[in-house]
């Protein structure tokens, strides 16, 4: 059976150059990045150029990128670092409804403890209003954050004026670019945030090593402790194989974003343009334009998302209904809820999200395939 696989929002497969950069580093070149004989030496100077690479990326400082074990610890990191730091006064957080809950639950954790967070709702398309940030800057206001794109219906905020209307207001502003960072140009010495979070395994990189970006000056408490490592903000024995394998996996998208960008893009919109010229009654979540190159969320009325996806993985297909962290639950999509989003479409949705292996006779296989699926679907369905 042909299998192809659609969810690449929710991790990618490690790039075979990758591997093979990242195989001697659980081999011969084992060592400490913390010892002072020369395995750790070696170990301290791989580290180094890794950060290097990263911080080339996205046009930051090597200085300014910390490793740290995954993109929700980076998440953490930078909410809780920045809200606990005593050096950052005010008890008042401004998000948005449709963060990854790598940044919602750590802000639920803060009301736990005493301070007020505004979550700001979206627009129909998934879109945060720069406006609507304005205006609930607060004098008590600390950390504004808001994503770079959504990670279920692709939207891409307004960061660029976000970010402009953060530090005009002097408050401290983090962004979750774990679903942009080696897709889309990201340039720090523009785009003035004072935090922003990364993934390796979202970029063909290894699971197991995420960045924070933290601008130099930004004043962050450490959330573990154990250790020195990373400039005394993350603990722990830096993981040296993961961490050359993110490094391989964004040099390669520096060197083949656009080609991948525009390779991806025309895929999607093939997908979708066979969808909507064979399947009636489908809706686009998300904005048609300012989206993520590989990503299309689809509500098919009259069926149930659940049982689309589980027919779609027996025709070999792989594809999601949303955020992998939330796989298993029968509640609507808290993204497409905030979009105002009616419960039995929202119910309906699916994800799919592509990636550099995707080819053209996988779009024409899986529009034929869902077609069948959900005429079939919506004969059984109750509410048909």
């Amino acid at each position: 059976m042909k299998r192809i696989y659609f969810d690449h929002s929710a991790t990618t497969p490690v790039d075979e150059e990758v591997l093979q950069e990242m195989l001697p580093y659980f081999t011969e070149k084992f060592g400490n990045a913390s010892s002072i004989h020369s395995y750790g030496r070696a170990a301290k100077v791989v580290l180094e150029e890794s950060r290097e690479v990263v911080a080339d990326l996205c046009r930051a400082h090597a200085n300014e990128i910390y490793f740290t074990g995954s993109g929700t610890e980076a998440d953490n990191l930078a909410i809780l670092g920045v809200i606990r730091h005593p050096g950052n006064q005010g008890k008042h957080i401004i998000t948005s409804k449709i963060e990854h809950h790598a940044v919602l639950h750590p802000c639920e954790q803060l009301e736990k403890e005493g301070y007020e967070v505004t979550y700001l709702p979206p627009d129909e398309y998934g879109m945060i209003d720069p406006d609507s940030v304005a205006q609930a800057i607060r004098k008590e206001t600390v950390l504004i954050s808001v994503m770079h794109a959504n990670n279920e219906v692709g939207t891409i905020n307004p960061v660029q004026e976000i970010s402009r209307i953060a530090r005009e207001r002097e408050v401290l502003f983090h962004t979750d670019a774990v679903q942009t960072f080696g897709k889309l140009s990201i340039d720090l010495r523009q785009l003035p945030v004072d935090l922003m979070t990364m993934s390796g395994h979202k970029i063909y990189g290894p699971k197991g090593v995420g960045v924070l970006y933290i601008r130099r000056g930004v004043k962050l408490k450490p959330i573990m402790f154990g250790g020195a490592h990373e400039k005394n903000r993350r603990p722990g024995t830096e993981n040296i194989p993961a961490i050359v394998g993110l490094a391989k996996a964004a040099a390669i998208c520096k060197k083949n974003m656009n080609a991948d960008e525009k390779q991806i893009k025309s895929l999607r919109d093939k997908l979708f343009k066979q969808i909507k010229d064979n399947i009636p009654r489908v809706r686009l979540n998300g904005h048609l334009e300012q989206r993520l190159p590989g990503l299309l969320n689809l509500s098919f009325e009259g069926i149930e998302g659940e049982a689309l996806l589980l027919s779609l993985d027996l025709k070999g297909v792989a594809a999601s209904s949303g955020s992998a962290c939330t796989s298993g639950s029968v509640d609507p999509s808290h993204v497409l809820r905030a979009m105002g989003v009616p419960p039995n479409i929202a119910q309906s949705s699916i994800r799919f999200s592509l990636g550099r292996s995707n080819t053209i006779e996988d779009i024409d296989y899986t529009a034929a395939v869902l077609k069948e699926i959900v005429e079939r679907l919506r004969k059984l369905s109750p509410f048909e």
